[in-house]
């Protein structure tokens, strides 16, 4: 791990789908306006959650989380992407390669964690809805949030350290869209055993247990929708959580599908075409998502709309 050969090296090459300048042109169109709708989509989540005293639950502070993650996650990524598909030389440093890495590292391992948090608050709110305010309490919550930040930023510092600290001392073309470290790891030319193991430790730690945990939430509250006499009262009970595990199937799944798969199944294109639903197409959904099957969202929405905006016009 000579430092000579780890220092000829000053700048990466992202061509990632070159060889379909057509989709590359679909991209840079299409992009912004995802990214316009994640950030108002999001950020309007965010503001009413803090606006409307009827949100200030666990439930909508943790989605207040999820939302300000998806809106780093995106500026991380989005932007210095239609940079480089307007670059001629696709080219990036070596000191930005590794920030867009411990970005995309450190949030993606977050979001695996928030959701496993917040799969036990709705846990919580549908198995033990009496204790629900003194088990989930403030202090808690604050502590679950930032624990998730915490080992996910920590996650990622790490792979991300141990990674550029290797000799990249033959090609430095790598054949994706952004400074994804499956992808940086293959132009390294010493041994990566390690980097691999703690990456398959990580991946089990931040994508598997995390998973885990929703799935056996998940199967308590079943098994308590289930007890409940009414169907109306069923109905009710599972509109808390629609939202939350459509956003889940559509994270782990392609996150999943892009970590964990056999190398076998490795082919560049899916994964460049995986890791636009993983960073772009899912953190767009989910502000619609939560809307479209949030009653107390959308109440919320009309409440702050007519309240901060409409109202102005109503004054004499």
């Amino acid at each position: 791990m000579a430092m000579g050969n780890h220092s000829a090296v000053t700048e990466f090459l992202l061509v990632g789908l070159s060889q379909y300048p057509e989709l590359q042109l679909s991209l840079f169109v299409l992009c912004p306006l995802m990214y316009l709708i994640i950030l108002l989509g999001n950020s309007l989540l965010i503001l009413i959650s803090i606006l409307d005293s009827r949100l200030h639950t666990p439930m909508y502070f943790f989605l207040g989380n999820l939302s300000f993650l998806d809106i780093c996650y995106t500026s991380a990524s989005i932007p210095p992407m239609l940079i480089t598909f307007r670059n001629a030389r696709k080219s990036i440093s070596f000191i930005g390669c590794a920030v867009q890495m411990v970005f995309s590292l450190g949030l993606g391992s977050t979001e695996c964690v928030l959701l496993a948090v917040m799969a036990y608050d709705r846990y919580v709110a549908i198995c033990h809805p009496l204790r629900y305010s003194v088990i989930m309490n403030r202090i808690l919550c604050v502590h679950m949030a930032a624990w998730s930040w915490i080992t996910g930023c920590l996650n990622a510092l790490v792979q991300t350290v141990l990674t550029m600290m290797l000799p990249f001392c033959g090609s430095n073309v790598i054949d994706h869209l952004t400074c994804e470290i499956l992808a940086l790891l293959k132009l390294v030319c010493s041994d990566i055993t390690i980097n691999v193991l703690i990456m398959t430790v990580a991946s089990i730690v931040f994508l598997v247990l995390p998973l885990l945990l929703i799935v056996i939430s998940y199967v308590f509250i079943l098994f308590s929708i289930l007890r409940i006499s009414s169907a109306e009262g069923r109905k009710k009970a599972f509109s808390t959580c629609s939202a939350h595990l459509t956003v889940v199937i559509l994270f782990y799944g392609s996150a999943l599908f892009m970590y964990m798969k056999p190398k076998s199944k490795d082919t560049k294109t899916s994964d460049e075409i995986i890791g636009m639903s993983y960073g772009v197409v899912t953190p767009m959904l989910n502000p619609i998502i939560y809307s479209l099957r949030n009653k107390e969202v959308k109440e919320a929405v009309k409440k702050v709309l007519s309240r901060h905006i409409f109202g102005k016009y109503e004054q004499p």
